[in-house]
């Protein structure tokens, strides 16, 4: 990665350090209240995995289903403009879509990015093509209505990664799991990578 990527993500990770050691403290909103400007980051081991993955595939598009403040995007933006594809990232709140927006600018990587901000149902709805490769990482009870919406529309040989898979006794986890494994055509694995990935690829017959 070139010296503006890495300064961008040296950004991210002095502000993911300061939040761990002042503790979190919940925003007043909520989940839908648009006051939360914690970072909830995938994490540099993480960010590194999907990465990787991303870059297997050729010319992929890209689908970030919760963009929140960019860092993840950064990541895969970095591996649409290695292998020539492009990030496709969703996220409910317009002024977090704004931040990611302004920190890919800064990383150099944002012409590789279309940001779309509503609702994540709608937007994949909406979408026009076929997904090669799809990051989900948003409220988990959204996880399974995101899945079937973009169960469509996932190119032959996609590759879907969950994030926060290691949360023991979440229905919402479990229901998730327990919904792409069932999929006909798709192989999928649990990794202890980070806050845990449920690792899928979809080769339908």
């Amino acid at each position: 990665m070139d010296a503006r990527i890495r300064a961008v993500l040296d950004e991210y990770h002095q502000r993911m350090e300061a939040e761990r050691q002042t503790g979190r403290v919940e925003a007043p909103g909520g989940r839908d209240g648009g006051h939360d400007m914690r970072m909830r980051a995938v994490g540099p081991q993480t960010g590194q995995l999907i990465n990787i993955l991303a870059k297997s595939l050729s010319k992929p598009v890209i689908l970030e289903i919760g963009t929140s403040f960019g860092y993840s995007g950064v990541w895969l933006a970095e591996a649409a403009r290695a292998t020539g594809g492009r990030l496709i990232t969703m996220e409910l709140h317009a002024y977090k879509s704004d931040f990611a927006r302004d920190m890919l600018d800064k990383a150099g990587l944002s012409e590789h990015v279309e940001f779309l901000v509503d609702d994540a149902e709608q937007l994949i709805g909406a979408m026009a093509g076929k997904a090669d490769f799809v990051l989900l990482d948003l409220w988990k009870d959204l996880y399974v209505p995101c899945l079937k919406a973009f169960l469509p529309k996932l190119a032959a040989g996609a590759i879907v990664v969950a994030d926060n898979m290691i949360r023991p006794g979440d229905g919402d986890v479990l229901a998730y799991q327990r919904a792409v494994r069932a999929i006909p055509g798709m192989t999928s694995v649990m990794l202890p990578v980070g806050q845990g990935l449920e690792i899928s690829r979809y080769q339908p017959a």
